[in-house]
């Protein structure tokens, strides 16, 4: 029942266990035979609309991230926090990725005819795209995956998110398994010190969170955070909790904050102490708003 008494803590568990809900239903359509590419335009136009709610709640790479910094806390071990505008560059390194693989997929356009099968399946010249859906790989199968997997026990398979892709385009060689390896420990080491470090430059948390920057775009995403400045006391707790290290959030002084590097995991109104400063809108309509936790009011 803690987390009933302690309200700092209810939207992250709630979060969690949409986390693993998630998990489960994406390890069902792993196991039944799924249109890829139609997933990857269902991925990528929640986000447009929503802005990156799919990677703060279910997202499983994100879940298995989030996973290590529950164990980091658990150890009471501190987490880093990267300089600004290196965070900021890596943010924007997504949207390179996300280029380069358009690219790959427009230049194999001109070797073959586009077709909507090949799309929908991520076939040739489409494949450069299965890379935006790797964040969704379970890191569990009951059968083994077409390039192989990290290990396998009883017809249980062991893998990880571009595990695959390392075996797909590294199988001729004898550095697939080793570079498969050390790159889950990297990215699981690096996670343990840094929340959420690959989310900064995931291409799959491209969202069109950029755009609203300009006035014709100012309408997406339908999603957002809001915030009351007469309210806000610079206490900077909402700077310190967010995972990916978002500071929009304290540097803007009133209205919608416009960033493409939230997550939207609400951390930051969950633990902001002042009642109604921040909020969650959906298409202007208020549905979550901070509360009074320091001194017990609610809202």
């Amino acid at each position: 029942m803690n987390w009933i008494k302690d309200r700092t803590k209810r939207v992250s568990m709630i979060r969690t266990i949409t986390q693993l809900v998630f998990l489960l239903l994406i390890f069902y359509i792993s196991i039944v035979a799924v249109w890829k590419g139609l997933l990857l335009v269902v991925v990528l136009g929640a986000t447009v609309c929503l802005g990156r709610l799919f990677c703060g709640w279910a997202c499983p790479l994100g879940l298995y991230l989030d996973l290590t910094t529950l164990i980091r806390r658990a150890l009471r071990i501190d987490h880093w926090s990267l300089p600004r505008k290196l965070n900021e560059n890596l943010h924007k390194t997504r949207y390179l990725i996300a280029l380069a693989i358009t690219l790959l997929v427009l230049g194999g356009t001109f070797s073959m005819a586009a077709d909507f099968e090949n799309f929908v399946w991520l076939r040739p010249p489409y494949t450069p795209f299965a890379f935006m859906l790797e964040p969704l790989q379970p890191i569990v199968l009951p059968w083994q995956p077409p390039f192989g997997a990290l290990a396998g026990l009883s017809g249980v398979y062991l893998t990880f998110p571009y595990v695959g892709e390392f075996l797909l385009y590294l199988h001729s060689t004898s550095l697939a398994f080793p570079l498969a390896y050390l790159f889950v420990f990297a990215v699981l080491a690096a996670s343990f010190k840094v929340r959420r470090v690959w989310c900064r430059f995931c291409p799959t948390g491209v969202s069109a969170g950029a755009l609203n920057r300009f006035r014709v775009f100012s309408w997406i995403p339908l999603l957002r955070l809001s915030k009351k400045g007469e309210k806000c006391t610079k206490c900077g707790i909402c700077q310190r909790v967010c995972p990916v290290q978002v500071t929009e959030v304290y540097e803007k002084k009133d209205g919608d904050i416009h960033t493409s590097m939230c997550t939207v995991c609400l951390r930051c109104v969950e633990m902001c102490p002042e009642r109604n400063c921040l909020s969650l809108k959906l298409a202007g309509q208020t549905i979550y708003k901070s509360r009074s936790w320091l001194d017990g009011s609610s809202v």
